[in-house]
């Protein structure tokens, strides 16, 4: 068996993503989901610039990741670089090795961006275990027991719209769903009932997710600041 160290990864414009990659990674979609929902995939390859695709030497895929490096004109801020993470999913035999963590990294390091003091990082989840390590991030947004400023309302906003969310509720976070569910994940990872919080507005029947989004190294001046 091949170690996840030592497996190869290609990185792809979805754009130009031959038919045979397409099929690929729709299996491995089907490997990590239930009721994989087809369409949810083609969308987020419509919207995000980049997916990464990890194979052995024998050419034998053990997973995928879709993201982009992107400008987006954030509010009070202007031109900044954002990170989208997208959907990833590793076959069985390879989880638990940290190819998960290569393969975001691969498609959000894909497009050089412009020097920066900071830049922010953003993704959907609809699980608790998918939200741990950016919650543990201080600048991450939502945080348990605290309303987001008008400023974080703001960028969530426009993070959401990056993704092609146009019905996101900015008090919660949560990105609304086109009705279907996403998938229904095959190994259910525990959660601690504080965890689960701020993913009580999120129906995954519904297809919904909570967007998350959180600064490296550090925030901008202000992030805080509860005053509109």
């Amino acid at each position: 068996m091949t170690a996840a160290a030592d497996l190869h990864i290609d990185v792809v414009p979805t754009g130009d993503l031959p038919p045979a990659d397409r099929d690929t990674i729709l299996h491995l979609f089907r490997q990590n989901y239930r009721e994989a929902n087809a369409t949810y995939l083609e969308k987020s390859l419509h919207v995000l610039a980049f997916a990464a695709i990890a194979r052995d030497n024998e050419g034998r895929a053990a997973g995928f990741a879709l993201g982009e490096p992107r400008i987006l004109d954030l509010p009070r801020l202007g031109p900044s670089p954002v990170r989208l993470a997208g959907l990833c999913c590793v076959a069985p035999a390879f989880r638990r090795q940290g190819l998960f963590r290569r393969l975001e990294n691969a498609v959000l390091t894909a497009r050089e961006l412009p020097p920066a003091p900071r830049w922010l990082s953003a993704g959907r989840m609809a699980h608790p275990a998918s939200f741990r390590t950016m919650s543990a991030n201080p600048t991450v947004v939502p945080r348990r027991g605290m309303r987001p400023t008008p400023w974080q309302r703001e960028i969530g906003a426009v993070v959401a719209a990056a993704y092609g969310n146009q019905s996101f509720d900015p008090e919660t976070f949560v990105c609304r769903g086109s009705g279907a569910p996403i998938g229904w994940p095959i190994i259910e990872i525990e959660a601690q009932p504080e965890e689960w919080e701020l993913f009580q507005a999120v129906d995954r029947s519904r297809g919904d997710s909570l967007l998350g989004i959180a600064w490296n190294p550090d925030a901008p001046p202000g992030w805080d600041d509860p005053t509109p």
